[in-house]
């Protein structure tokens, strides 16, 4: 049994949400976002509640009743307040800088790196070291951080590359050199 599943997920104010069939979809200030509900769940509102209930009993029911619980929980948080990821930059020369929408990073090649962010996500750079990627989406939002991360991972010798705010990256000792 989920406890997670569970939880009735509280509606705040400003978010509006609307339930047709096994779709629910989320409007708020920062946009609107939907989810499909498989038919092993069960989704109303209640008293300013949304509450999911399992319709049968198996084990991918139990499995999937949770899930679901926290994707709506997900959107109403994401048209609430939104989700916000940060990177940073380390190494010399390495650099990011907005062009219009798109992002333009130096990372070490002999051409730029351009992002270009998909529909509903923000990206904005604070001192050429530090992006910062916002969105109602959090799976949109974390697809698009891991994106920029692969274009130059954080390398263990000298620590250079894009890395996630606050991420720790184990170093390595070089070459022992000659004796």
């Amino acid at each position: 049994m989920s406890r997670i599943g569970k939880k009735p997920i509280e509606i705040p104010s400003g978010v509006e949400i609307t339930i047709d069939g096994q779709v629910v979809t989320a409007k708020g200030p920062k946009g609107t976002e939907t989810v499909t509900v498989r038919p092993e769940i069960a989704v109303k509102i209640e008293d300013n509640h949304i509450i999911l209930s399992k319709v049968g009993e198996s084990r991918e029911t139990d499995a999937l009743y949770g899930l679901f619980r926290t994707l709506v929980a997900n959107a109403v948080h994401g048209v609430k307040e939104g989700f916000e990821k940060k990177l940073e930059i380390q190494g010399v020369g390495y650099r990011a800088n907005m062009e219009g929408k798109n992002l333009n990073m130096a990372l070490g090649y002999s051409h730029p790196v351009i992002i270009v962010p998909p529909e509903g996500i923000t990206l904005s750079v604070e001192a050429n070291t530090k992006i910062s990627v916002k969105g109602s989406n959090k799976q949109t939002v974390g697809d698009v951080a891991a994106l920029i991360r692969s274009k130059r991972p954080p390398e263990v010798y000298k620590g250079k590359g894009v890395r996630y705010e606050g991420e720790y990256i184990r170093r390595k000792a070089g070459k022992a050199g000659k004796k």
